[in-house]
């Protein structure tokens, strides 16, 4: 049996949830910002708030302000969200209402919550698949750094982690991953599905066959439960035994609680619009507050008492409310803060052409690379579709690294774009580094929801507190005959994303250089790597095989590099030009030049984001006329965004329009390679525009 206090607790916080509904309902003109309330699931929030420690995690979804409060947050640091006020704890006053995030040492750790529905579970089933790796591997090791709210101890205080839905996210494709990489590798997660049974104004007849503990049955390795999660005690008895058993037994557990909905889905979208007054009312009937109320008389507590309860708590809230109302608005000049955060790879350093080192492959300098910092960094973790032991990558780009350091820090995944690079939020945030692999560009695009929604963002919306540390490798372009879906290039897509940076080396020194830098990073690197580069085959790449840089060389990223310089007569008697690329572009650039002796320039931009403009603007006012060249289709590209930047720039020092050349604008590349080529730019076309360009 619970507790009295126990229940007192609840119901006080109950009062408070109620309370604090009812004053944002009143002052609607004031609490202008969209929010949700936690109206008839309170019973089972607080239930699951009460068990969970402080080296736990919890993923709370967008109606789940009563597991705030029960955590311990008060109402007024809830209600500065609320009312997007300068100094709201969670994120400064940029997401909604109940989307927390927290790093601090006496609650669990919440990690950055977007709105994005169920999109929160893969990120962190993530984290349960840190802490797993952690405590299996890695238990007495350096890895459990201060900060990262881990640390080895007794079995029954091991951290678990909590998810938290609603039972319409269920249905979404990206909670099916997360279920079947926590169920295929037991993972210490507890998935709280609150089912309400709507889905804004789509009932669960209409979206669904059953519910989450029957759905769960088909994943096998999760153990499952329904409840009344309307009544407290039973929610608290049956999240207790769960929440004990995960910490002690380490494995996955979905816990479906059947509540009543009795608030607005928002307040934009309101009950009234789409629900009859008998579906409400019989939601009304499973008010846990009433409830829990009549249980607490029968317990012998007194009218009295309760009444007591219910007025200081309504009298909190308005003292609260009153306080955040009055709070300071945010600085507006601090909006751009917080996007990224500050590396420490400013600088290049070591030997990029040591004298007694032979030259290599491009994909072996990668390999190489990520050898070495896994080799210095116990923290480093590999993970990809085929990049375990059997193949080590369908570009052998990670062979042997599974052979050296083990199937526990290189392995292989099911073909899950969206959770290889989602969980990298989770492992990053139990202090891992975790580097992972999308196996062709034309793949990225089941998880561009990740990158877009949870990876990008996380650092902005949560003040610099959750960073994601991540480097991403995806191989990219054409290379002779690889058909439509293995040779696509999307560094326009990636680029059209704010928060994460983008490189892009052209040769062996500089993939290892880059890796380095882009791996210290901590914050989203995507390192896009030319399939046509990496073995020196495609005729003309030769010079992508360098000497092997020493193993601490390192290129900050944002650093462009010119590979070709132009004779200073020809830039004196305005005879020469300059090419801005990167990529293959860098060898069709070269061997086009060769046409042009002296009086080409060649600037190879090696990281598209950031990008080098210093080097760009002034190569560009030297020369007066500038050609770019990219491997994408050309309408709407990188490419064309930045001849428009460099023509506003550096318009007083042009001597002609900025010309662009990119492959034709067609759907996709085709597999013929006579098509193929003929779409593509290629040294030819780009020795024509040169002469074209000097001609002006």
């Amino acid at each position: 049996m619970v507790d009295t206090s126990i229940l007192l607790n609840a119901y006080r916080l109950m009062c408070t949830a109620y309370a604090m509904a009812d004053t944002y309902e009143n002052n609607r003109q004031i609490c202008k910002y969209v929010h949700s309330t936690s109206r008839g699931h309170e019973a089972i929030q607080l239930a699951t708030a009460f068990q969970l420690l402080p080296q736990d995690y919890v993923s709370p979804y967008y109606r789940d302000e009563s597991i705030l409060l029960g955590l311990g947050f008060s109402p007024y640091e809830l209600m500065l969200q609320l009312l997007a006020k300068g100094n709201d704890i969670f994120t400064g006053g940029r997401e909604y209402y109940s989307h927390p995030n927290y790093n601090g040492n006496d609650k669990p750790t919440i990690i950055h919550q977007s709105s994005a529905t169920g999109m929160q579970a893969i990120p962190t089933t993530g984290v349960a698949q840190g802490i797993k790796y952690k405590e299996q591997q890695m238990a007495h090791s350096s890895l459990f750094m201060k900060g990262s709210h881990y640390e080895p101890s007794a079995i029954n205080h091991q951290p678990i982690v909590l998810c938290s839905l609603g039972d319409a996210s269920v249905t979404e494709g990206e909670v099916s991953e997360a279920l079947q990489f926590a169920a295929l590798h037991q993972l210490p997660i507890i998935f709280l599905v609150q089912d309400n049974g709507w889905g804004i104004s789509v009932t669960k007849e209409e979206a669904r066959l059953t519910n989450a503990s029957e759905f769960v049955k088909g994943f096998g390795g999760i153990s499952r439960i329904s409840i009344d999660g309307s009544d407290f005690a039973q929610s608290f008895e049956v999240m207790k035994n769960v929440v004990d058993e995960v910490r002690r037994e380490r494995h996955p557990f979905l816990v479906c609680a059947k509540v009543p909905l009795l608030g607005h889905h928002t307040s934009g979208v309101r009950k009234e619009f789409y629900r009859t007054e008998e579906d409400l009312a019989k939601h009304y009937l499973d008010d846990p507050k009433p409830k829990l109320r009549k249980k607490l008389i029968e317990l012998g507590v007194t009218e009295n008492d309760l009444l007591q309860i219910e007025n200081e708590t309504a009298q909190n809230v308005a003292t609260d409310f009153s306080n955040a109302v009055v709070a300071p608005e945010p600085i507006a000049s601090t909006v751009s803060d917080y996007v990224f955060v500050p590396t420490t790879v400013t600088e290049e350093k070591g030997e990029r052409s040591p004298i007694n080192n032979e030259k290599v492959l491009m994909v072996d300098a990668a390999l190489f690379a990520i050898r070495e910092i896994m080799e210095e960094f116990p923290e480093a973790v590999l993970y990809g579709q085929d990049v375990g032991r059997r193949l080590g990558g369908v570009f052998r780009e990670a062979a042997t690294l599974a052979e050296q350091f083990g199937d526990y820090r290189v392995f292989n995944t099911a073909i899950q774009e969206a959770y290889i690079i989602g969980s990298t939020v989770g492992m990053s945030a139990v202090g891992l580094k975790p580097i992972v692999e999308v196996q062709f560009a034309d793949y990225i695009y089941p998880g561009l929801n990740q990158l877009v929604t949870e990876i990008s963002k996380s650092c902005y919306l949560s003040c610099g507190k959750f960073p994601i540390q991540t480097l991403i490798r995806i191989p990219i372009g054409a290379y002779g005959g690889g058909g439509p879906y293995h040779s696509g290039s999307i560094e326009t897509t990636l680029l059209s994303i704010k928060g994460i940076k983008i490189v892009y080396p052209s040769n062996a020194a500089d993939i290892k250089g880059l890796m380095k830098a882009a791996f210290l990073d901590p914050n989203p690197v995507v390192m896009l790597e030319h399939k046509g580069l990496y073995w020196s085959k495609v005729p003309g790449t030769e010079e992508a095989k360098t000497v092997e840089p020493s193993a601490d060389y390192i290129i900050p990223l944002g650093k462009a590099n010119i590979v070709l310089q132009a004779n200073a007569a020809c830039i004196e008697n305005g005879e020469s030009c300059c090419i801005i690329t990167y990529g293959m572009g860098v060898y069709w650039a070269k061997a086009a030049a060769k046409s042009f002796v002296g009086k080409v320039e060649i600037i190879d931009l090696r990281t598209l984001f950031p990008l080098d403009e210093e080097l760009i603007f002034a190569t560009v006012k030297k020369h007066g006329k500038c050609l770019i060249v990219t491997e994408e289709q050309q309408n709407n590209s990188f490419a064309e965004a930045l001849a428009g930047r460099i023509s506003k720039a550096c318009f007083r020092n042009l001597d002609a329009p900025v010309e662009v050349l990119g492959a034709l604008n067609l759907p996709a590349v085709p597999m013929n390679v006579l098509l193929e080529k003929e779409m593509l730019p290629n040294a030819e076309k780009v020795a024509e525009r040169i002469s074209q360009l000097l001609q002006n």
